[in-house]
């Protein structure tokens, strides 16, 4: 922004959950900043807690059993955290507008396509109900579904899980939020219709200039579409990093064990794919000081001893939080 203010600043974010066990942090202590039309990835494996700080950002976490703990999320400089119901639903949707991962779930089987958008449109935007179905049509053929016109009053079981995505993207960006969160937004996809969806999101953030946040396992699509990446894992950003940096140098071993799993194609030979050794500790039980210890080839006694920070690494301005760092 113009006076240097970040679009999203999150800050030692902690989101709990009360169970039998007790309170179990699905986040411990995030941090990061997104600039205005900048474009952005979080990656990590099922669990990490990547979507918890999305849903945390939007003021969406269920409550009980689960409650921002501590820290702090401001969007250009407005506090999020604490802000009443009424205020947030202002925000969501207008500001702030979210992809979920599976559009069955997201759209309303009940009600039309257009009946959907338009209510999304009139509600932020003040439209009447023939303005916000003129914007409905235009976003649908904007993200690329023919015959918009006509689909616009299908409902979502007679299109087909691209088209639901497409739709899922239009009714996001209708109102041209300054923030979009992509909730593995391909994840249901074939290789063909992925590509569609992510070259969809590309060219319309490019021309709305919304910032994203991109959510996701897949470091192939980080890789295609995010400039900057951090790298979660058992609810922390081990590391952070530019993209360009972090699949040329990764620094966490965590990191390059992900990196290092991606099949690729090996003409001089066959060899097994490299994997990750043990399993992700469980939240409500997990190992002194470093959370990878029990899976990281470097570990050290150390390493058990105390929580790394995200210490800077390189040249470049990447942090890692590991004690022995690539």
């Amino acid at each position: 922004m113009a006076n240097g203010t970040p679009l999203l600043s999150v800050e030692n974010l902690v989101v709990e959950f009360a169970t039998e066990a007790g309170a179990v942090r699905a986040v411990d202590g995030v941090s990061f900043e997104l600039a205005a039309g900048d474009m952005a990835g979080i990656v990590g494996e099922s669990g990490c807690g990547k979507s918890v700080t999305a849903l945390a950002i939007l003021g969406l976490i269920p409550s009980p059993p689960g409650r921002i703990a501590a820290g702090s999320i401001k969007l250009a400089g407005r506090e999020l955290v604490g802000l009443p119901e009424a205020e947030l639903r202002r925000v969501r949707g207008n500001d702030i507008a979210m992809i979920f991962q599976e559009p069955m779930t997201a759209l309303n089987p009940v009600f039309s396509i257009g009946n959907q958008m338009t209510e999304v449109l009139r509600r932020h935007k003040g439209l009447s109900r023939r303005e916000a179905r003129s914007v409905a049509i235009e976003m649908l053929q904007a993200v690329g579904i023919p015959a918009a016109a006509q689909r616009v009053d299908d409902y979502p079981h007679e299109m087909s899980g691209g088209m639901r995505q497409r739709v899922m993207i239009a009714m996001a960006l209708s109102c041209n939020p300054k923030l979009l969160i992509a909730d593995e937004p391909t994840t249901a996809l074939d290789v063909t219709t992925q590509a569609q969806v992510l070259e969809e999101i590309n060219r319309l953030q490019e021309q709305l200039e919304t910032a994203v946040l991109l959510i996701t396992h897949d470091l192939g699509v980080v890789a295609e579409t995010c400039r900057r990446v951090m790298v979660m894992y058992c609810g922390q950003v081990v590391e952070r990093a530019e993209a360009v940096e972090l699949f040329a140098h990764p620094h966490h071993p965590y990191t390059t064990g992900l990196l290092r799993s991606i099949p690729r194609i090996r003409e001089e030979r066959l060899e097994r794919l490299p994997i990750i050794p043990g399993v992700v500790p469980d939240l409500a039980d997990l190992p002194p000081g470093c959370r990878f210890t029990d899976r990281c080839p470097k570990a050290q006694p150390s390493c058990s001893a105390e929580v790394p920070a995200l210490f800077p690494v390189g040249s470049t301005g990447a942090r890692a939080a590991c004690f022995f760092p690539n």
